[in-house]
């Protein structure tokens, strides 16, 4: 066993090596570790009990704590507020399905070369920036309101339905646009490679670019994702009983706010283990691109 110490780039903790072998971990008990670790931790606590007491001390306090934070009401709601998210997950998991779908076909219309697709990459360029524009509750409003008042025989009138068509000409427009930012960042040579090796450009697209593109854009496609599963409470504007029109329900009917904080502590256990999930993403994928890098 070496011991390797004493450079310009050394912390003040030795490295140890093996012969012919990677070094051995540092290890995570250095005295400038748990230094830094314990004054973060007092400042947290700190801060949050400043913030705590500040609050507690508030001339209002008590009000706010019984209008949302009433242990009953929130014993009462939260059953039922979990219950109505189903509606929220089926929403989510069907809109997903064909935005995905139907992203990607708009980022491989706007990716095609040539004057001759031009008006397929301009119907693609309108589609994403006029659904980029408008904000997604008009969308849902004008759907959800609109199309069953024109009275047409055989149209639904089902708002689900309304509200999953919504959801996915909004989001489709920006994860095209995800898309195609992963198609663009794939170097022209490949597809020149690919080519020259008798491909066609359908094959190219199918077996070269998108499994790389898709690959590339993961990361940012989840956090889409993340925001889809938050925007799925704008469809209680046309009628659809999900978390939060349950929550309002509740809210109208008993004259107190806690639902929406039970409402609230539910997005947050669904949400939070999938962005830090997402962030364990983008840091493997940087870890694995400069490792491929040296």
């Amino acid at each position: 066993m070496s011991v390797l110490g004493g450079g310009p780039l050394d912390r003040g903790a030795s490295i140890g090596s093996r012969a012919g072998g990677p070094p051995a971990a540092r290890s995570r008990f250095e005295p400038a570790a748990v230094k830094s670790t314990s004054i973060a931790l007092v400042s947290s606590v700190v801060f949050f009990g400043l913030l705590a007491i500040v609050v507690a001390n508030a001339p209002g306090w008590a009000e706010v704590r019984s209008q949302f934070f009433d242990a009953h009401w929130f014993d009462y709601s939260l059953p039922k507020i979990v219950n109505a998210f189903g509606v929220n997950v089926q929403l989510f998991c069907l809109a997903e399905v064909l935005i995905l779908a139907l992203a990607l076909l708009l980022a491989v219309l706007r990716s095609l070369p040539g004057p001759v697709f031009f008006p397929l990459r301009l119907i693609a360029t309108l589609y994403a920036d006029t659904f980029r524009a408008i904000p997604g509750l008009l969308i849902v409003t004008l759907l959800g309101f609109g199309v069953p008042g024109l009275g047409i025989a055989g149209v639904p009138t089902d708002p689900f339905i309304y509200a999953v068509v919504a959801l996915t000409l909004v989001y489709s427009a920006y994860v095209s646009e995800v898309y195609r930012a992963g198609i663009e960042s794939i170097h022209p040579s490949q597809e020149a490679a690919a080519r020259s090796l008798g491909l066609t450009r359908v094959q190219t697209l199918r077996y070269v670019i998108l499994p790389q593109a898709v690959r590339r854009v993961m990361p940012p496609l989840l956090n889409d994702f993340i925001g889809l599963q938050k925007d799925t409470i704008l469809v209680s504007y046309i009628g659809v009983v999900e978390a939060f029109r349950e929550s309002s329900i509740i809210q109208a009917a008993k004259f107190n706010s806690t639902p929406f904080v039970a409402l609230a502590l539910v997005f947050l256990v669904i949400t939070i283990p999938l962005a830090r999930f997402t962030d364990w993403l983008v840091a493997h994928d940087r870890r694995r691109f400069l490792a491929g890098a040296r």
